[in-house]
């Protein structure tokens, strides 16, 4: 059950009047009618595409569900649970990449039943995790790491009476 509070707004159509639209905002995504929009997958332009799309299969699973097969190439990575990664070639790297705090996305957090799990497994594959593991907003426990070219990740486990529930 999600307990994350909704939020509905009510718009008229300029048309009709007496017709009504339901937006709901949520956890899953925003639903219109009868369109449910959810995020597929994030953009991550790479210095080296090739050793970061290695990265992503060796360490989180992801596999490998398109190629273009050109030089530099563009790969589409499935998560095991969902969702994924586009990753293509950057046109120059950015070293305020790993600032959490910069404007913009600033990192993409992966949600994992239990996080001693995943923390032992990650660490068996490689993974260095530099801090500990503290709080997440809104319920549970989250940690933040790195991926092979620094762009910040976190594992997030949720608590049953966390915003997101289960």
């Amino acid at each position: 059950m999600i307990a994350f509070p909704f939020a509905f707004f009510r718009l008229r159509s300029r048309h009709q009047a007496e017709a009504d639209f339901i937006l709901k905002i949520g956890v899953t995504g925003v639903v219109c009618g009868q369109m449910k929009i959810s995020l597929e997958h994030i953009a991550i332009p790479a210095t080296d595409v090739v050793a970061l799309k290695n990265w992503y299969v060796r360490m989180l699973g992801a596999r490998v569900v398109y190629d273009n097969g050109q030089s530099p190439p563009t790969f589409l990575l499935a998560l095991p649970g969902g969702g994924g990664f586009e990753i293509y070639a950057a046109e120059k790297p950015l070293p305020e990449r790993g600032n959490n705090k910069l404007a913009g996305f600033r990192h993409v957090a992966l949600r994992v039943d239990s996080m001693d799990a995943a923390r032992a497994e990650l660490e068996k594959r490689g993974v260095k995790f530099a801090e500990a593991i503290r709080p997440a907003a809104g319920g549970g426990k989250t940690l933040f790491f790195a991926d092979g070219e620094g762009n910040l990740l976190h594992l997030v486990e949720r608590s049953k009476d966390s915003v997101f529930g289960d």
